[in-house]
C-alpha cells in the first residue's frame, strides 16, 4: 500500500508555498532545542553508533543538516519532493542525501535497506499527522530499516497536546500566523493515544528501550510572547537482542 493521497497533497500544498527562511515554519526549530536534545537522549541506547541515520519525515532538512554535522552518514527522507527541494536548497555543500520517499510502500523502504544496510532512525513528530490507517505501516516501515541492529529514536506529541492547538486555533484573533498554513492544508494533529505508539512498535517486532516526557518547542509564540511548547513524549526502540 501507499500512503493516502489526501495526507500526500496536502504536504505538498504545505511545502509548495512554505518560506525559505530558518525558523518560518511553525515546528522548524533551532536543531540546539531540538535535535541536539533528541541526539544526547538517543546515543547511550545506539548498540551501533557507526550506522546511516535516517531523518525520517525530514521536511525542509534543519533537523538533518545538524545529524549529518555529527554522524558519519546521515539520509533525510520525506513524503513531499517540495521539503526536499527546501532541503537541497538549504544543504548546497551536500552534508546529508536527500532521498523521496512514500513510507508505507514497502517495495520503497526495503530498497532503501538494501541500500543502506541497518540504520539508526529519527522520526519526530510523524505518526499524529498521518492518517489513522498510514501509522503502523509506517512503524513497519521504521522497523525495516532499523533491521536488526539500529535503533529508531521517536518524538511525539502527547494527548495533552491537542486541546492546547485547538485553543490556539481557536483564539479571538485566530491561529497565530505560522499555525495557519499548517490547518489551511489541512494538517492538523490527529489523536493518537499515548498508549499507542507502543503497541505500533511492539506489532512491528520493535521493543521500546527507553522513553520519557519532554516538552517539543515551536517557532511561534502567543500574544504575550511566550514560547508555544507542546508536551510530548520521546521513545527508543530497537530489536530485543540488538
Amino acid at each position: 500500500m501507499s500512503v493516502t493521497s489526501r495526507y500526500r497533497q496536502a504536504w505538498e500544498g504545505f511545502w509548495s508555498e512554505a518560506p525559505e527562511e530558518e525558523g518560518a515554519v511553525f515546528w522548524d526549530t533551532e536543531p540546539r532545542a531540538t535535535a541536539g536534545i533528541h541526539l544526547a537522549l538517543f546515543e547511550p541506547y545506539l548498540a551501533h553508533p557507526g550506522l546511516p541515520v535516517v531523518d525520517l519525515g525530514c521536511g525542509n532538512g534543519t533537523q538533518t543538516r545538524y545529524l549529518a554535522d555529527r554522524c558519519p552518514r546521515v539520509v533525510g527522507v520525506d513524503l513531499s519532493a517540495a521539503a526536499l527541494d527546501h532541503a537541497r536548497r538549504a544543504d548546497p555543500a551536500g552534508r546529508a542525501a536527500y532521498r523521496l520517499l512514500d513510507a508505507a510502500e514497502t517495495a520503497q523502504v526495503q530498497a532503501l535497506h538494501a541500500e543502506l544496510g541497518d540504520a539508526n532512525v529519527y522520526m519526530r513528530g510523524v505518526l499524529h499527522q498521518c492518517e489513522p490507517e498510514d501509522r503502523q505501516p509506517l512503524v513497519d516501515a521504521l522497523a525495516t530499516l532499523v533491521g536488526e541492529r539500529g535503533r529508531a529514536f521517536l518524538v511525539e506529541l502527547t494527548e495533552a497536546a491537542r486541546p492546547l492547538l485547538l485553543g490556539l486555533a481557536r483564539g479571538s484573533d485566530g491561529p497565530p500566523a505560522k499555525l495557519a498554513p499548517v490547518l489551511r492544508h489541512g494538517i492538523a494533529p490527529g489523536e493518537v493515544a499515548d498508549d499507542a505508539v507502543p503497541v505500533f512498535l511492539r506489532r512491528a517486532g520493535l521493543t521500546v528501550l527507553a522513553s520519557g516526557e519532554l516538552p517539543l518547542a515551536t517557532t511561534e509564540h502567543t500574544a504575550d510572547g511566550t514560547l508555544i511548547e507542546l508536551p510530548s513524549k520521546w521513545l527508543v526502540a530497537g530489536r530485543a537482542e540488538g
